[in-house]
């Protein structure tokens, strides 16, 4: 068995043809341990070569195969009872800018609907309990799956434009921001090392992708940054941002950054790798 902990030259570019052949981060681990590394190596050698959280690989490795989206390709993409144009692409990380997802009716309609029901925006705490968290200073509420006929349509445009089960779908979330409320950067997927990891996904498995919409343009500021990528995505009425981690991408690291002017709406779709 070779335990060598070097990593060569040319283990390195292997590790990387591989991956960039379209295996992901845990099939080019398992493909190491086939040949005879130890597997605790095989993940530690990807971990370090792809630059990816080694936790993320441990937690992909952990949990059952579970579904994956279908990333959508341009120039246009039929989503329900839409279609929508692909005005971005870019693979690491996995992310699309969606022109036209949602109607400025819809936008309106989903800010009216959420308004009255905003609280203080929340996140999930290492135990898997709700807290609220200095990065995070908007105003929010979610919807029940389904709970009316805008948000079920909704939910039914995502599910066929990425190809995943309506059930694999979280709560359809909205938030408000306000001049200087921001999200800091984040991952929106689950630290497997964290204590809480089993759970939070004991239920729908880990997070694998994310829709944000936008339901206005903010007069200045409040983009969706990418800073792994070096990418801002500009926050415009009915358009959204889809981006896909499957396997704990370091990569999809974002940010909601402040509004300057005016104000900024979103609806947030968090999708799991099982029915959630």
């Amino acid at each position: 068995m070779n335990t060598h902990p070097a990593i060569s030259p040319e283990l390195r570019e292997w590790i990387l043809a591989t991956h960039r052949a379209g295996h992901d981060a845990r099939a080019v681990a398992e493909l190491l341990r086939a040949h005879d590394y130890e597997p605790r190596q095989s993940y530690a050698m990807v971990a370090e070569v792809l630059q990816l959280p080694l936790a993320a690989l441990h937690a992909d490795a952990a949990a059952p195969a579970g579904h994956r989206t279908k990333h959508p390709e341009g120039p246009l993409a039929k989503a329900g009872d839409r279609e929508v144009r692909v005005t971005l692409s870019m693979e690491r990380p996995v992310l699309r800018v969606l022109d036209g997802l949602l109607t400025g009716e819809e936008c309106d309609a989903l800010i009216a609907l959420a308004r009255p029901r905003l609280a203080r925006a929340l996140t999930v705490d290492a135990a898997g309990k709700l807290q609220v968290d200095r990065r995070r200073t908007s105003v929010g509420m979610f919807f029940k799956p389904g709970e009316v006929p805008l948000v079920a349509r909704i939910e039914a445009r995502i599910a066929e434009l990425l190809d995943i089960p309506v059930s694999h779908g979280e709560g359809l979330q909205i938030l408000h921001y306000l001049p200087g409320q921001e999200y800091q950067p984040h991952y929106d997927w689950f630290d497997s090392q964290q204590p809480g990891y089993a759970t939070i996904t004991a239920r729908g498995g880990q997070r694998i992708a994310s829709v944000v919409m936008y339901l206005n343009t903010p007069e200045a500021g409040g983009g969706t940054a990418f800073p792994e990528a070096g990418l801002t995505v500009t926050a415009l009425r009915g358009s959204a941002v889809y981006f896909a981690y499957a396997g704990g991408d370091a990569s999809s690291l974002h940010a909601g950054l402040p509004v300057l002017r005016g104000e900024k709406w979103i609806a947030t779709k968090w999708l799991r790798e099982r029915p959630y």
